[in-house]
């Protein structure tokens, strides 16, 4: 078991010292900055898990909030840098393809905590050994050698990063366990510090009754799932969420709100986000009931409670976009902030649901039907999670508790404060955990039989892992990268924001190695390293477990309406300085792909079958017309990225989307 304890905690204020029973481990992501400022609320997390950097681009990789701050802030904590997240997996299976490969995965993560300073990595690969984002592009079956492969990418990480801690996010679906197994087992443990079980998302878009995501019996199943797998205890750190979910019931389900059908949230055959389904977070703008009384039209094209705007004319989506298309008007729209949404108001739903929640005894879950918007709702209140402390943490000895993640939870930090007040008991009761699996004759855990080191007798490259074009199969052509600036700003309150970073956008023109437009050393200079991915494939959509919240990407606002201003098209345009591609190795945390993704045929002859229509694609974009450098604004707006958890739950600092030639 690890504790964070050394003698500068000697010297801290009572309240920071930090608790020796259990661990806290806390995922903060970049697009939910906000942070605690009362010492009491941090006191108890010692572990602080900055999220994410690609998979395929480590040693590159620098932090939006400096380790630093993060010190300051949290000064008994160790800072960890967590890698990869929901859809981001091309660098995860290029690595593990050979023993050099994964060599050279390992010196780029040693060199990114070498110029970080970071304390640790965690490796969120979601998942090895198949049912990913892209399960519908990519069958499992095409990703069996992961299964192998993923202990010895483990042991050579842990071998490149010495005494530096070493963590995992492990799925919390029995399904979604590939990669981890009786066989495999036993290889992975010994090379890891703790295992991060997201006990979460345990109901999500590929289910098709209501459940409880994150309840007392289903966390408990998960982690006794692990155990028969022989996981040592002390290791595994229970997950908890900060965010709701919520699903579209299909008919009536007053008389039985669990177990109910929903209507279909995932296209069968492409994978595709139905717009039926979300996540929501436990932030200010999300816990109090909408006051329209001050809004004022917006001039750029965005909206919603952060920027007090409204549109015009049209929906404003749940990002915060002014827009007519099914992405704007549907999955959440935001109705108190435009026109036009065609779905249930998810906002007004969600304040009933916080006034009229159902606790589940039996089961350890928060529910609330709304029958009259045919939603069903699903979440975590702080008294659950004190029955988690004493049901599961204590029953099974488990080393700590994890949650995603740290700015989601802004309104109140109310389950910030459980979590701090059951690790405070346990430490009162003289709790430290277990060192015993209570499900699993001991064993000896044998170390790996894989020993890192460098291919044919060289020393590995701490170069960020490439994909090389040629060695792929996939037709589609390569992409260049767009970056667009910009920073977000939160509301005022008891918390702390970061500006926003840079983000990288796919933009396919035909260019790579050998074309007319681009030479092959121009095309290494200026390629994201994920020419595998599909161009209709959205990596950021949310649905199964992960820490990384996700949601589906909104297409350019091409119906905005003209503001008192200027065009919302032509602000758009003004939002990016005429410029070279930008280098992969400046930002490598955020890439969004397009969700151009099509319904598919089966789908939509289902849809007609049942009455429904399917509407036409929407024309492309015309070229956003060349705007000189005066114009850029100093501080464009733009709104936010991927999820997925999506995590894993919604977007909600807000990046500017510029898409080109998409």
């Amino acid at each position: 078991m690890h504790i964070s304890f050394s003698f500068s905690a000697l010297l801290a204020p009572s309240l920071l010292v930090a608790l020796a029973s259990a661990r806290f481990v806390i995922y903060a992501d970049e697009w939910h900055p906000t942070r605690p400022t009362n010492e009491e609320d941090r006191a108890g997390i010692d572990h602080v898990v900055l999220a994410f950097a690609m998979a395929n681009a480590t040693a590159a990789f620098q932090p939006k909030v400096p380790i630093s701050t993060i010190r300051s802030e949290f000064p008994n904590a160790k800072v960890m840098i967590a890698v990869g997240g929901w859809g981001d997996d091309i660098g995860f299976f290029e690595a593990s393809k050979s023993d050099a490969t994964i060599d050279r995965f390992a010196a780029g993560v040693a060199t990114m905590l070498t110029n970080t300073g970071a304390d640790g990595v965690d490796i969120d690969w979601e998942y090895p050994g198949g049912n990913g984002a892209d399960y519908k592009q990519v069958p499992n079956e095409q990703k069996t050698y992961q299964i192998e492969a993923f202990p010895k990418f483990l042991a050579a990480t842990r071998k490149a990063i010495g005494d530096k801690l070493l963590s995992i996010a492990v799925p919390g679906k029995k399904g979604d366990m590939i990669g981890y197994t009786e066989e495999t087992g036993p290889k992975i443990w010994p090379s890891v510090d703790y295992i991060n079980v997201m006990s979460y998302d345990l109901m999500n878009r590929r289910d098709n009754v209501t459940k409880h995501h994150s309840s007392v019996a289903g966390s408990a199943e998960t982690i006794e799932n692990y155990l028969a797998i022989g996981a040592p205890p002390e290791k595994i750190n229970l997950g908890f969420a900060y965010y709701a979910k919520y699903f579209t019931t299909a008919g009536d389900c007053t008389a039985r709100p669990l177990d109910c059908p929903i209507v279909l949230a995932e296209d069968p055959i492409t994978g595709k986000d139905l717009l039926t389904s979300g996540a929501w977070t436990f932030e200010t703008f999300h816990m109090q009931p909408v006051s329209t009384s001050a809004l004022t039209v917006s001039w750029d094209g965005t909206c919603g409670p952060e920027k007090g705007t409204k549109c015009s004319t049209g929906c404003c989506s749940q990002y915060g976009n002014c827009g007519t298309s099914p992405e704007h008007c549907s999955g959440a729209c935001q109705h108190a902030f435009g026109t036009g949404c065609t779905d249930a108001d998810v906002a007004g739903s969600w304040q009933n649901a916080l006034k009229n929640g159902v606790t589940d005894e039996e089961a350890g879950g928060q529910y609330y039907l709304d029958a009259e918007n045919g939603l069903f709702w699903t979440w975590d209140t702080p008294d659950l999670i004190e029955r988690k402390f004493e049901e599961i943490v204590t029953k099974y000895g488990l080393g700590g508790v994890m949650a995603w993640s740290l700015g989601e939870d802004s309104a109140d930090w109310s389950h910030i404060k459980a979590m701090n007040a059951g690790l405070k008991r346990l430490s009162a009761d003289g709790y430290g955990g277990k060192h015993s699996n209570p499900l699993r004759p001991a064993s000896p855990y044998p170390s790996p039989d894989y020993e890192a080191g460098p291919a044919d007798g060289e020393s590995p490259s701490t170069e960020d892992l490439p994909l090389n074009p040629e060695e792929s199969s996939d037709p589609r052509p390569p992409y260049k990268v767009v970056w667009v600036d910009g920073t977000t700003d939160g509301p005022s309150g008891d918390y702390s924001t970061e500006p926003g970073a840079p983000e990288y956008y796919v933009n396919y023109e035909g260019e790579g190695p050998g074309s007319s437009q681009t030479s092959e050393e121009e095309y290494e200079s200026t390629s994201p390293a994920r020419e595998g991915y599909d161009a209709q494939y959205n990596p950021q959509q949310e649905t199964a477990s992960t820490p990384q919240q996700d949601r589906p990407v909104e297409p350019l606002p091409k119906e905005a309406p003209a503001q008192e201003t200027a065009p919302v098209q032509q602000q758009e345009a003004a939002l990016v300085k005429p410029q070279e591609p930008a280098v992969i190795e400046q930002d490598t945390t955020s890439l969004d792909v397009e969700d151009t993704l099509p319904f598919s045929p089966e789908y939509e002859a289902l849809l007609r079958e049942l009455g429904g229509e399917v509407s036409a694609p929407a024309p492309e974009p015309a070229p956003a017309p060349a705007v000189p450098e005066t114009q850029i604004p100093a501080e464009p707006v733009v709104a936010d990225r991927k999820a997925l958890a999506g995590g894993r739950a919604c977007r909600l600092k807000r990046k500017k989307r510029v898409v080109e030639g998409v």
